[in-house]
């Protein structure tokens, strides 16, 4: 008897070393994609040099600093029927349900309007951050239009989206005039015919293996 305890605690013992794949707990981060892909516009308002201008300031500033900035661009694309993807940091991630339908324009305006909207509220934002003391900010907007996935996170009940567009937002964003707005050539194609708007070619973004990505600057006619 006690050599045949021996031997299924060694069994044990050896599945346990075997075994070194660690279980998942129900606390555990997971991610789950509902596998219907609609194509979105999608943007990014990401701040200027926010690093530098904040590395000085109290903890107490800083948050409030970019409070108003993030507080401030989510109630205008709101306004316009965006949906808030995610904050990070220093930049907000947004995208437009309507837009989904692509026969229809409104979507597609909706996207162009909030982006218009946030540019012409920058003296707006920055007396308000003067007010309270703090440095008027700068910032650049980018948006593009293209398939996602959306996604749901095991610790979050907000929405998230996955895709192209999402990726190029974060990429071109550089390429926007400080207080201006780029879009890429996915878009553009949509809505270079809206007669609203101006548009005016603004370089290339380099995709690798010698192809490049067209890139418009947007303002009101």
């Amino acid at each position: 008897m006690k050599y045949e305890m021996e031997k299924i605690n060694d069994h044990d013992s050896l599945n346990e070393s075997v075994n070194l794949t660690p279980k998942m707990s129900t606390s555990d981060y997971l991610v789950s994609f509902s596998g219907n892909t609609q194509s979105y516009c999608v943007g990014m308002v990401d701040m200027v040099n926010s690093t530098n201008i904040t590395h000085q300031m109290s903890n107490e500033k800083r948050v409030q600093y970019y409070e108003i900035f993030l507080n401030s661009m989510g109630k205008i694309v709101n306004r316009f029927g965006a949906i808030v993807i995610k904050n990070i940091g220093d930049s907000l991630l947004y995208y437009f349900p309507e837009s989904s339908k692509h026969k229809r324009k409104y979507g597609f305006m909706s996207c162009l309007e909030a982006n218009l909207a946030m540019i012409e509220q920058h003296k707006t934002i920055s007396n308000k951050l003067l007010e309270h003391g703090l440095p008027v900010l700068d910032y650049r907007i980018s948006s593009d239009y293209g398939p996602c996935a959306p996604m749901r996170h095991s610790d979050s009940t907000s929405p998230d989206l996955i895709g192209p567009p999402v990726n190029m937002c974060s990429k071109i964003n550089r390429s926007a005039p400080i207080n201006g707005i780029i879009i890429g050539g996915d878009l553009y194609e949509v809505v270079k015919d809206i007669d609203e708007y101006e548009f005016k070619k603004a370089g290339d973004y380099s995709i690798g293996l010698k192809h490049s990505y067209p890139l418009y600057k947007v303002t009101r006619k």
